[in-house]
């Protein structure tokens, strides 16, 4: 076979790439070997492919080549060539994924993990090129491949500083050939036993054979003779179908980083198989963080294997939706080798698998909260907003789920030993000896929901809740005084979804999600809604001229049974959503017409009482108006939402100040 008669070629990296490759060459690794694990992956994932590729175009193994990896150091030449019998690359190919880099995004990234020192080479995997790992070792790269079903090969090289060469070569066998150029101070990467160590360290459960070259004099004298030899490394079986007693830590995050590419250990894993009508083995991980890119590479999910035959990666028809955090192999006794997505999604195998899947993981996550509620905290802040969905989409595990969730609440600093996190000081501290300030606030602290109810005060009629962008403005919000005047605890929401989330639950043992900031919300005995109606009916010509001023801004004007300090409060009406989940929606390009609230005031409040006082004085005055209308601006912002002319709202609180000031002995005019 002759080579096309093509001169070689050369070609920019993208930038993305050449910050890649300088975080690599001018940053100090303290595991450089790191490298050998990468392009292991690499090879594998071909071989995989080609596998897989096989099931419907047979003849691509026909010439019986064994799936192997192997390495072979060369210490006159200075090389360690990776060679492996895989699918192999095009010319096109080679230049898109050696010299480019998908994810959109990437340069700022890169930029932000520079400047804060983050260049540990874990990071390097993430972004789907773990081939440059080899510039930790090499200061020159050669690939060499020839893709399965094609007659042509092709060489990519580069020493990483501006660019790289692409040209045709002469290939016999289908696959890639990676030879590094080793840097002098990493000649010890030529040393077979070396070699073996590391595969046996970090590419043991591969499931192909990884062999390693070794060569040795044999003889003496003039009939001595190098030999050489190809010994296998690894066990080369799959490591989901090995007995889990068997199975190391340090095996597992090993294949974790294999499948994942990432340099932290997983957080949780589940190691099952079922047995019954259908046949399946599962190895899952759940990582300690979520992926740097939201449309990471493929190898993110979960794998499929048949009868340990590689299907596809990211099969997420095999996982409920919510459950996308996890990262393994499932591996089926049942399913076709010719098993396609289409199929997938019909097939009673998978539904069932589906369900066993589910069954375990939330069995997982239960034992995680019970034995290792710190490890299950770092969950809920990473992959918390999975188990929101799970609650508003999957009616099966909702209840399951439900009792998962965590939230900030105005008596969990408290619980946790803290002082509460109400800055008006409505909760007392049961142990404030060490705080410094009344007004320290321990944010992190969550409560479930079955702790919520077992410290729910007698008589308490519901499980309560506050939505807003922050837990610390949430704590002094003017919708939970009266509730925390009666001692209820109350929950901070302060994710979007959280509301989609209260009204799919509704209840939690028996107990109703109540939203502190409904215009329906009950609160009060006999007596207190006696003077309630007695104090509507002595403002009622009061109320009537806010709801004249304010028009079309609100829909009703009331006197409030929630409010106990502040003198107003904005409330949402029945089918409406809260402001800040409106915010957001519009913020995204949703449609979110802002819906009119009932404005509630305190009718106790020195403020309100000044204002009906104004208001017997002259009804039409325009200061009466001016302060109105001020305070349903306050209203506004108390709940979170923008005023509709910020300009015009610091004129008036200027004018205000400057009438108080009057108002003080020695004051202006």
């Amino acid at each position: 076979m002759s080579a096309p008669s093509v001169t070689p070629e050369s070609f920019p990296f993208q930038a993305e790439v050449s910050q890649i490759l300088d975080l690599v060459i001018h940053s100090l690794y303290s595991h450089k070997e790191v490298f050998l694990r990468e392009l292991i992956s690499n090879a594998s994932d071909a071989l995989d492919k080609l596998r897989f590729r096989a099931l419907t175009e047979p003849e691509l193994l026909a010439g019986d080549a064994p799936l192997e990896i192997r390495l072979v150091p060369d210490a006159e030449e200075g090389t360690l060539t990776l060679e492996d019998s895989g699918v192999g690359m095009s010319r096109e190919e080679l230049i898109a994924n050696l010299g480019t880099i998908a994810h959109s995004g990437t340069r700022e990234l890169l930029e932000s993990m520079k400047r804060a020192g983050k260049t540990d080479a874990s990071f390097i995997g993430q972004f789907g090129v773990g081939f440059y790992s080899a510039y930790l070792v090499a200061d020159r790269v050669v690939v060499e491949s020839r893709a399965a079903g094609s007659s042509e090969a092709f060489r990519w090289s580069s020493d990483a500083k501006s660019g790289f060469v692409v040209e045709p070569i002469e290939r016999a066998k289908v696959g890639t050939s990676v030879v590094l150029h080793l840097k002098e101070e990493q000649k010890q990467f030529l040393e077979a036993w070396q070699l073996e160590e590391l595969v046996r360290r970090y590419s043991d459960f591969v499931a192909y054979p990884i062999l390693v070259q070794k060569t040795e004099r044999v003889g003496s004298g003039d009939d001595a003779k190098t030999e050489t030899t190809f010994e296998t490394a690894n066990r080369a079986s799959a490591l989901w179908q090995r007995p889990r007693a068997e199975i190391t830590e340090e095996q597992h995050a090993e294949f974790f980083k294999h499948l994942t590419h990432e340099g932290d250990e997983p957080l949780a894993r589940a190691h099952f198989t079922v047995e019954g009508t259908q046949v399946f083995t599962a190895l899952l991980y759940i990582p300690e963080h979520p992926p740097l890119f939201e449309s990471q590479d493929e190898r993110r999910g979960v794998r499929l294997f048949v009868k340990r035959v590689f299907i596809m990666d990211d099969c997420r028809e095999l996982l409920p939706p919510w459950m996308r955090f996890l990262r393994g192999v499932i591996d089926s006794d049942d399913l076709p080798l010719n098993v396609s997505r289409e199929t997938l999604q019909d097939s009673q195998i998978v539904r069932t698998i589906r369900k066993q899947v589910a069954k375990k993981v939330l069995e997982l996550l239960e034992e995680l909260a019970k034995e290792k509620p710190e490890d299950f905290l770092t969950f809920w802040r990473s992959w918390g907003v999975s188990l929101k969905e799970a609650v508003a989409t999957d009616w099966e595990s909702k209840e399951r789920v439900a009792k998962l969730l965590r939230y900030p609440s105005s008596k969990a600093a408290l619980a946790a030993g803290s002082v509460v996190s109400d800055a008006k000081g409505a909760y007392e501290a049961k142990d404030a000896a060490d705080a410094k300030d009344a007004k320290d606030v321990k944010l992190d602290a969550l409560v479930s929901l079955e702790a919520y109810v077992a410290r729910m005060v007698e008589g308490q009629p519901g499980i309560y809740y506050v939505l807003g962008e922050s837990e610390k403005t949430l704590a002094s919000s003017p919708h939970i005084e009266a509730l925390a005047k009666r001692g209820y605890e109350v929950l901070f929401l302060t994710d979007p979804v959280d509301e989609l989330v209260a009204d799919a639950l509704r209840s939690f043992e028996g107990k109703p999600l109540v939203s502190a900031m409904r215009a329906d919300l009950k609160l009060g005995d006999s007596a207190e809604e006696s003077s309630r109606a007695a104090h509507a009916k002595e403002l009622e010509p009061f109320l009537a001229r806010v709801k004249e001023v304010l028009a079309e801004q609100v829909a009703e004007v009331r006197v409030s049974a929630r409010l106990t300090d502040s003198p107003c409060c904005l409330v949402v009406g029945e089918g409406q959503h809260h402001a800040y989940l409106e915010q957001v929606l519009r913020r995204h390009g949703r449609e979110a017409m802002p819906a009119r609230r009932t404005l509630e005031l305190n009718a106790e409040h020195p403020l309100v009482a000044s204002l009906k006082a104004e208001f017997e004085r002259d009804a039409a005055s325009p200061r009466l108006v001016e302060w109105i209308e001020l305070l349903h601006d306050q209203a506004l912002l108390t709940e979170g939402s923008k005023i509709a002319d910020p300009n015009r709202f610091a004129r008036r609180l200027t004018e205000l100040l400057q009438l108080a000031a009057r108002a003080v002995p020695g004051g202006a005019g």
